[in-house]
């Protein structure tokens, strides 16, 4: 069975200065099952209500400004899947949770920067669903358990958002791999909690981890988490790193 995943993707130059995460990504993925199609939730998606991609070919979405020109010549030709996108709102659905298609959805760069790095033949089919970040991380958790059952179908799930998430602390000048002390402390938090499966504390973080607003000034970014936790069991830590002094690079497994 395939696990579900969070992966912190960082800028949008990791797709073409991969650093240590991109070895990470491809023994990752190296290591398991090719998927028959992936189902995937961005921090660059939030929505009010819960939407699932259906395109058949969904375009690539340079949805950002002020990067080098290579980087909008970059494309990831990834398929949609129709059919996969009607399983996963049939499945929401029956979990009470109302979910809507959308055809018009590109990949955002939450989408296409880490599975470009994971899977750079691009011939697997992607299916995002989007982040209704208004309503926390419990309603995250439930989207993943709703559709966990997929992955014993040999679909791939994935988180895509960053574990710290602080763009007005970042330190241009930082070596590589030194963290700030308030960035550790919170990545060490969150680490430490999905360890000891501590749901509870885990869904209130924002009250009881430390220095979680200077971290998350606002949240999207950590709530593809509770999706990738809400789809598995058995956490992991498959990578982990910090770049810019305050940007969380880690991956974590949930099998």
């Amino acid at each position: 069975m395939l696990p579900s995943l969070y992966i912190s993707h960082g800028s949008p130059m990791l797709a073409l200065e991969p650093g240590s995460s991109g070895p990470a990504l491809r023994k990752l993925a190296a290591e398991m099952e090719t998927p028959k199609g992936i189902i995937l939730m961005s921090a660059h998606w939030e929505s009010d209500e819960l939407r699932v991609s259906s395109a058949e070919q969904p375009s690539t979405w340079h949805d950002f400004g002020g990067f080098p020109a290579a980087l909008y010549q970059v494309n990831y030709p990834a398929p949609g899947d129709p059919a996969l996108a009607s399983q996963v709102i049939a499945l929401l659905n029956e979990q009470g949770l109302a979910a809507k298609a959308d055809a018009n959805r590109p990949f955002d760069h939450g989408t296409w920067v880490p599975l470009s790095l994971m899977y750079p033949q691009a011939t697997i089919a992607v299916v995002q669903v989007s982040l209704p970040s208004q309503q926390g991380p419990a309603m995250q958790h439930r989207i993943g358990k709703a559709l966990s059952q997929l992955r014993a179908q040999g679909y791939l799930l994935i988180g895509s958002g960053s574990i710290t998430h602080n763009l007005r602390e970042l330190d241009w000048q930082a070596t590589h791999g030194n963290a700030q002390p308030w960035a550790q402390a919170f990545r060490d938090w969150i680490v430490n909690a999905l360890r000891n499966d501590d749901t509870s504390a885990l869904f209130n973080y924002r009250e009881l981890a430390p220095f979680a607003a200077r971290n998350h000034p606002s949240d999207e970014h950590l709530l593809p988490l509770f999706f990738a936790y809400g789809a598995g069991s058995d956490f992991s830590v498959a990578h982990s790193g910090f770049t810019l002094g305050a940007l969380g690079m880690d991956i974590y497994r949930f099998d």
